[in-house]
């Protein structure tokens, strides 16, 4: 025979195990990412393990239960009664025998009742309509903002993911330079032995290298960061590795579908297109609905019942009372006399006030978004071909500081350039590429933005 405790320990265990089935329901596996990582796996990878989504996912299950709860028929009620004569007389001058003079012998009497809890009258005034308005504009807002959540952060998905590869090529491009370097500093190490470069210029290059060790190091933290930043983003919940995203992801593409758009298109669009600004409008909506419920409400509850009551002191008593079988119909509400929901309507007044205010803010805003996202695209747009070449076979800037530093090169090794003139070049070189990087993963981040804030695909 099992003991208590341990009947108590083995509730205790099912209770646990239970719970956490119920937590490996809800809460998704941390991802696993793998080597090298695209933007399409990043964003597969966010909408299967992302937390973000799931969260808004949960607010809208919020919302369709407020309508359950909006929509639900008031229960009937039902009451039962039992009643005791303790007055109720058993005899008559004397005697015992009262079932002889005709009389009901209990003191004990009965009744039943039912009412419909104002359901009735709920449903005819309209509250019950209204309730449902509120509910569903407030679901439809919620559903909403489950889209919204999910545009914003596949928009910052797909930025981070920029800053990787962002960091990957300034990483990559950093031990380039590291490389060529320390080759640099071999070579002169070579001429100051041979006495063809003074201890000056020999120390001036172990300064180049080692400065160039330090963007090194400084490269490599900023990659590790980025992917970490990403990792989270994805539902990465253990050690984040190494891992790569396309060397390809930053190559210049203007995008097709913003050929001959203006600005007003693009705003036009969003308006049309941006959850937040339909989830605002639904808002506005349920607040109104909210309004008219409370002054609804006003009108009293009336509650309808039937009572049927038999038995009790029938037989001979002190107050020679006799009840027969009763059927009675009820009628209440509550008299409105002290107070009359002013408090309510003030409320509901006000949140209608902050949520059409909301609105209009909230389509200022989205104004504002594709403005400043067109404006930062164009701009990026225009660095980057500055850098690459109106035509790129023309060669741009980046190409120029390249070319230049090549030919410092050559001139130095014949003599024709001074070692201030070598360095100068190679310091622009660096400079020029690592804004060349900067420019390119800027006009894919003002990209996905102004994307985000038209709430349409424009690759």
């Amino acid at each position: 025979m099992l003991r208590v405790s341990t009947v108590c320990f083995l509730l205790w265990a099912w209770l646990l195990t239970a719970r956490d089935a119920r937590a490996e329901d809800v809460v998704p596996p941390g991802a696993e990412l793998p080597q090298l990582l695209t933007l399409e796996d990043a964003l597969g990878i966010w909408r299967a393990h992302g937390l973000d989504v799931l969260l808004a996912e949960a607010a809208v299950k919020t919302s369709e239960g407020a309508v359950l709860i909006a929509g639900a028929i008031q229960n009937p009620v039902a009451t039962a009664t039992v009643a005791n004569a303790f007055t109720y007389s058993w005899t008559k001058a004397g005697s015992f025998d009262c079932n002889s003079f005709g009389a009901v012998c209990t003191p004990w009497g009965y009744s039943v009742g039912l009412n419909d809890a104002a359901a009735i009258e709920d449903a005819v005034s309209g509250k019950r309509d209204l309730r449902l308005k509120v509910a569903r504009n407030a679901l439809a807002a919620a559903k909403m903002s489950r889209l919204d959540a999910t545009r914003t952060i596949e928009s910052q998905v797909k930025a981070t993911y920029v800053q990787v590869a962002q960091a990957q090529l300034a990483y990559r491009f950093a031990k380039d330079v590291a490389a060529s370097e320390a080759t640099t500093q071999k070579k002169f190490q070579d001429r100051y032995k041979a006495g063809a470069i003074s201890e000056g210029d020999l120390q001036r290059i172990e300064v180049t290298k080692l400065e160039a060790d330090q963007a090194v190091d400084s490269a490599e933290s900023a990659l590790r960061q980025a992917r970490a930043a990403l990792a989270f983003l994805l539902g990465v919940r253990g050690n984040v590795s190494d891992f790569d995203v396309d060397p390809n992801a930053l190559d210049y593409a203007p995008p097709a579908k913003l050929r001959g758009v203006t600005p007003l298109t693009l705003v036009h669009t969003a308006f049309e297109r941006r959850p937040d600004l339909l989830s605002s409008a639904y808002a506005r909506a349920s607040a109104d609905w909210q309004l008219q419920l409370v002054r609804r409400q006003k009108f009293p509850d009336i509650t309808l019942g039937l009572n049927y009551q038999w038995g009790g002191a029938a037989g001979w008593s002190v107050d020679l009372a006799i009840i027969g079988p009763v059927l009675t119909a009820s009628l209440s509400a509550p008299l409105p006399v002290f107070y009359q929901l002013q408090g309510e309507e003030l409320q509901a007044q006000a949140q209608s006030e902050i949520a059409m205010l909301q609105h209009a803010k909230n389509t200022a805003q989205v104004a504002s978004d594709v403005a400043t996202g067109y404006a930062a695209l164009d701009a990026a747009t225009k660095l980057v071909e500055r850098m690459e070449g109106p035509r790129r076979s023309d060669g741009g800037l980046l190409e120029s500081a390249k070319g230049a530093f090549e030919v410092a090169a050559v001139q130095y090794d014949k003599g024709a350039a001074s070692l201030t003139d070598y360095l100068d070049a190679l310091r622009t070189f660096i400079a020029t590429k690592n804004e060349y990087i900067g420019d390119l993963a800027n006009y894919w981040t003002a990209l996905f933005q102004l994307e985000a804030a038209t709430g349409r695909d424009l690759q």
